[in-house]
């Protein structure tokens, strides 16, 4: 397997990061646009998007603003929220790979809070992707936890705590990574309500959501406290009606580790089988409805 190959993005507004793309040497007919857990370097998914290639998907990974590769960094004079991460970044991104791979079938996936944000962007792009594929991902809404009353009031302190430092300490807390108040205020938000919305953006994500028609792959992990059952549940009653395939990963199929929330990254060639399966049955699928009505 080849290194990665790095491609410098820029932003409009002056924000730079790095895509780190994995790819066999060969013509790309399959390419998944990965995006990262809150708080989580892209680098740290190259094993997943190694698996994949090997089976012939090239993966590009995004940089969350504020970590790995970026150039900025959260602090009380450096703020962004969703509006920045969706209208700026992974746009951005997204052209960057579509002009090295302009042939090539895309499919757009996200792990935890990238899920959820590649929802997001895929209900303001519509028709822009083969399919959506979640791991590990849901809805943060307070009611779908165990314990929702905690979970509710750390979406109440989270936003405090950002407004009073300028920034979330999640290094020092151990939640995600030093988050932009924005962010933080859009996720509590969601958090809260049940509902997504961003500061800064007039669209009604909650009708984007549900005018959205595409294939979904949903991996739950079964130990997985911060990925309930319910969490996903209401993510994906949010979406239009389409096919969408829901699976549940066990410690079998990770060698005997927990199934939880970040331990599949460690050993991810279960997860890459199944999206690669999936995305083969997709494309198979795709082909006949093409032949048929050519």
């Amino acid at each position: 397997m080849i290194g990665p190959t790095i491609i410098p993005v820029s932003s409009g507004d002056g924000c730079r990061f790095e895509l780190l793309v994995v790819a066999l040497p060969r013509a790309c007919q399959q390419l998944l646009y990965w995006v990262p857990a809150m708080g989580i370097p892209a680098r740290h998914y190259l094993p997943l998007a190694e698996a994949l290639a090997a089976r012939g998907i090239a993966v590009a990974v995004h940089e969350w603003r504020g970590i790995g590769s970026s150039n900025r960094r959260a602090r009380r004079g450096c703020n962004w929220g969703y509006r920045e991460l969706l209208r700026d970044d992974l746009p951005a991104g997204m052209a960057a790979l579509r002009e090295r791979w302009p042939q090539a079938h895309c499919w757009l996936g996200g792990h935890s809070l990238g899920g959820q944000l590649a929802a997001l962007y895929a209900g303001l792009h519509p028709g822009a992707f083969s399919g959506l594929l979640l791991v590990a991902s849901g809805a943060p809404y307070w009611r779908c936890f165990r314990h929702a009353w905690l979970v509710g009031a750390a979406y109440l302190m989270a936003p405090l705590l950002a407004n009073l430092l300028g920034y979330l300490p999640g290094r020092r807390i151990g939640f995600g990574g030093n988050e932009a108040r924005g962010v933080i205020a859009d996720w509590a938000r969601t958090g809260r309500t049940g509902r997504y919305a961003a500061d800064g953006m007039a669209q009604e994500f909650e009708q984007l959501l549900g005018a959205l028609h595409v294939p979904l792959l949903a991996l739950r992990l079964q130990d997985d406290w911060l990925g309930p059952p319910a969490s996903l549940d209401w993510l994906l009653r949010k979406l239009g009606p389409a096919e969408r395939t829901v699976e549940v990963i066990t410690p079998e199929d990770l060698g005997g580790l927990p199934a939880d929330h970040f331990g599949w990254m460690k050993t991810p060639a279960s997860i890459a089988a199944r999206i690669a399966a999936w995305i083969a049955a997709q494309d198979t699928a795709f082909a006949v409805r093409a032949d048929t009505f050519a």
